[in-house]
């Protein structure tokens, strides 16, 4: 790291080129000495990724910053919230400590936190923000995270890894045996060093393929901002062979939205499916990722419309994690019958129907946008149908 860039005068230029433009500034460049312009756009860039994502750090004077792709990995200061409530204990190592987020979090719990980083000027960088942010109950140190366990012999009350989700292709993975590290090879040696185990995978893993990938899973977190889901939560408990119980979290402003169920209670149970009634329910991105769909027609006591279409209905209108809607009308899939009802702007959702949103909006000629929600779905006659809805604003 440049410690020029921390430079009063270098500082004052950033916060106050902010919301500039970045090109004209790499045009004019800088005149500060010992500071390169990429250097000093390469903070900006940074900094404002920081606004809404990590206040703490935006709102500190003298922050260092790393290159951006190292704040877009980071978790949010929301989800490391969220995560370090779910654990507690004297001490935790986070293998992959990236920016540093998550141990910051991680430290309000726990009396001592590792933070172990591969990287050697993102480990200073860390180091001297957490110096900064007046955090001292944090060891940072610049190694792999597996190396260093296998190095040392220390063993934690819990061990946190967030495997990076990129081949060196940069292409999308859907395993963890592809992330780095490779986590089911070296859960023997993580079992060694700590009797707790938190990984954080990426949304693109699937439960399914997960839950067979690790062992003694003992809860599955599914966590969303704003119904994004922006990760995965997965609690290894050493020799734990009961029920997985999965929990799904919507973070929102107003109020969070959370749902639980037992894994093997979903596929034990059976729904119940009705025609559409009054309400419909949609549930939020968390749950839809979850696939306790079952589960959800179980304990809320309301009817699927069919096996495969994760919509719900009931006469009587409740809370539910996700958007409620009034039924104002069932069409069955019609072209002439749905132009009948000259709807020329509507928000359109499909769920279990052949067609996209773009050839739906193609067809009818309905652009995006209004009051008037329109559903293209299936029933549980494997009927077509469209329901035209009002939502209901909590």
């Amino acid at each position: 790291m440049n410690g020029s860039l921390l430079n009063i005068e270098v500082q004052e230029f950033i916060d106050k080129h902010l919301k500039s433009d970045i090109t004209s500034i790499l045009l004019k460049g800088t005149s500060f000495p010992n500071v390169e312009t990429k250097d000093i756009i390469e903070q900006i860039e940074a900094k404002k990724k920081c606004e809404k994502k990590l206040p703490t750090w935006f709102n500190t004077q003298h922050i260092y910053y790393p290159n951006k792709l190292n704040i877009e990995q980071a978790s949010s200061e929301l989800t490391a919230q969220y995560k370090s409530r779910l654990i507690h204990g004297d001490s935790i190592i986070d293998l992959t400590g990236g920016f540093g987020v998550d141990c910051l979090y991680f430290s309000k719990h726990f009396k001592a936190v590792t933070h172990c980083e591969s990287d050697k000027n993102l480990s200073g960088i860390v180091r001297h923000n957490y110096k900064t942010l007046n955090i001292s109950s944090i060891l940072t140190i610049n190694s792999d995270g597996i190396q260093f366990l296998k190095e040392n012999h220390s063993t934690y009350d819990w061990i946190y890894v967030d495997p990076s989700r990129r081949h060196e292709s940069k292409g999308k993975v859907f395993f963890l045996k592809d992330c780095l590290p490779n986590i089911p090879e070296s859960l023997d040696l993580l079992f060694k060093r700590s009797k707790h185990i938190m990984v954080k995978s990426s949304p693109l893993l699937d439960i399914s393929v997960g839950t067979r990938e690790l062992k003694f899973v003992k809860e599955i977190h599914v966590v969303a901002v704003e119904n994004e889901v922006k990760e995965l939560l997965w609690i290894l408990e050493f020799n734990y062979e009961n029920e997985i119980k999965i929990t799904t979290i919507n973070l929102k402003k107003n109020k969070n939205e959370s749902f639980s169920f037992k894994l093997n209670e979903e596929t034990e149970t059976e729904a119940n499916y009705s025609e559409p009634l009054t309400y419909l329910y949609e549930p939020n991105a968390t749950i839809l990722k979850s696939g306790g769909f079952k589960s959800v027609s179980a304990q809320f006591k309301v009817f699927k419309l069919h096996s495969n279409t994760h919509l719900y209905t009931l006469d009587q209108l409740m809370d539910f994690p996700g958007r409620r809607f009034k039924i104002d009308k069932v069409l069955p899939y019609s072209k002439h019958i749905l132009k009948s009802e000259s709807i020329h702007k509507a928000n359109i959702t499909v769920r279990n129907f052949p067609e996209t949103v773009a050839q739906l909006r193609k067809k009818f000629k309905i652009t995006e946008g209004g009051e008037t929600y329109l559903f293209f779905t299936t029933n549980f006659k494997n009927e077509k149908i469209i329901l035209i809805c009002s939502k209901i604003i909590k």
